[in-house]
């Protein structure tokens, strides 16, 4: 078989024979990517919410505020594709110290907020590159699931997509032989300075890095991360607030069909509207997230405002709750500098006004939820 996309190729011989999928160099040729009505639409559609997204995010009085929980909610999506378990709440509680053992599950999501801001901050330095998602891919894995499958560290055997064996499998990406000679054209390409539409580009890069599938486990992760970092280092969004996982955790079928129809069929075209039209409800979900932030801050400041000598305590308190929107009395003391009584009391205070409340009793650490602004990043 082959297309566009790229074309199968025979590996072995005799009983342990298979034919492996080696994708085409990028972009596309005969033909290019199609540009029909609805894509030119998607496309602008797509830029016009990243722009007002970056618009809106840039007038927060602290990015930070949105970028922390929004960062670890991706964190949760993604890893629960891969089949992880654990919750946003399992990942804050984790963090507020409530948990005596952090689950693996719980890890997987540690590490991939880690690789994270990893990432982004690599950027400054480093470009987009096959060095980088080692490195990021290193982070992902160590100590979780798969860290016995050669992590940061491309793979040195088969691997294959569905399936109990390679025999049954759905897809299976090209074989170690190849995998270099692919890897080096995607790496060209994510460095190539085109006419191609930035959108259309990290689109896909991602479903190129998915059809080489290069590392033994974590590929899904990584590939819906890179998504974020090219956009960031092409300066489509000033911050990291946009990801993908929610739009695809709820389109998974389609999501697995349209990168599926690539190899297939070669059609491209199908994956790019899908992803376009992720990124806007993703985007358009995010403007509205960050304009709740500014009216929950707004109206919980005038809260604060009210609670007289105390006020200015309280807002030392309530800034900090947006790098971390949990707070044990212990925290308190040492952020405010006072006693842990006139800690605890200026708590339950803002508990008082339906600022905080409390996480879990039942500990003998007590640890207040700042709950509404992480309500905010739990919908649906």
């Amino acid at each position: 078989m082959e297309n566009r996309a790229g074309k199968s190729i025979k590996v072995g011989s005799s009983s342990s024979e298979y034919e492996c999928f080696v994708p085409a160099p990028l972009p596309p040729q005969n033909p290019g990517i199609q540009f029909d009505d609805e894509m030119i639409y998607l496309i602008s559609e797509a830029n016009r919410y990243l722009g007002r997204l970056d618009e809106l995010t840039d007038t927060l009085l602290s990015p930070n505020y949105f970028v922390y929980l929004y960062a670890r909610k991706e964190a949760t999506l993604s890893s629960q594709i891969e089949g992880t378990q654990a919750t946003f709440s399992d990942l804050i509680k984790a963090e507020a110290g409530m948990a005596d053992e952090v689950p693996d599950d719980v890890k997987e999501i540690e590490n991939y907020v880690k690789a994270t801001g990893y990432g982004f901050e690599r950027l400054e330095t480093l470009p987009l590159s096959l060095r980088l998602i080692r490195e990021i891919h290193a982070i992902l894995m160590e100590g979780v699931r798969g860290e016995n499958k050669t992590p940061g560290e491309f793979r040195r055997s088969q691997n294959w997509i569905g399936g109990y064996s390679i025999r049954t499998a759905s897809y299976i990406p090209p074989s170690v032989e190849y995998l270099n000679s692919c890897l080096d054209s995607f790496e060209k390409f994510m460095h190539e300075n085109g006419r191609m539409s930035p959108l259309i580009k990290a689109a896909l890069i991602h479903s190129q890095f998915e059809m080489i599938h290069p590392f033994l486990d974590g590929n899904g992760r990584v590939g819906r991360l890179l998504i974020a970092f090219y956009l960031a280092a092409n300066d489509l969004l000033h911050r990291p607030t946009l990801y993908l996982s929610k739009f695809i955790k709820r389109n998974q079928q389609a999501y697995y069909e349209c990168l599926f129809n690539i190899h297939a069929k070669g059609d491209y075209e199908s994956w790019i509207k899908f992803f376009l039209t992720g990124v806007i409800e993703t985007a358009r979900e995010a403007v509205e997230i960050a304009r709740s932030i500014s009216a929950l801050r707004e109206e919980d400041l005038k809260k604060i405002n009210a609670m007289g000598r105390t006020s200015e305590n309280a807002l030392t308190i309530y800034e900090s709750l947006f790098d971390k929107p949990t707070i044990s009395i212990e925290e308190a003391t040492k952020k405010l500098g006072a006693s842990p009584a006139t800690s605890s009391r200026l708590l339950e205070r803002l508990c008082e006004k339906n600022i905080l409340s409390n996480l879990d009793n039942r500990k003998r650490k007590k640890v207040f939820i700042y709950r509404r602004y992480i309500d905010l990043f739990n919908k649906d």
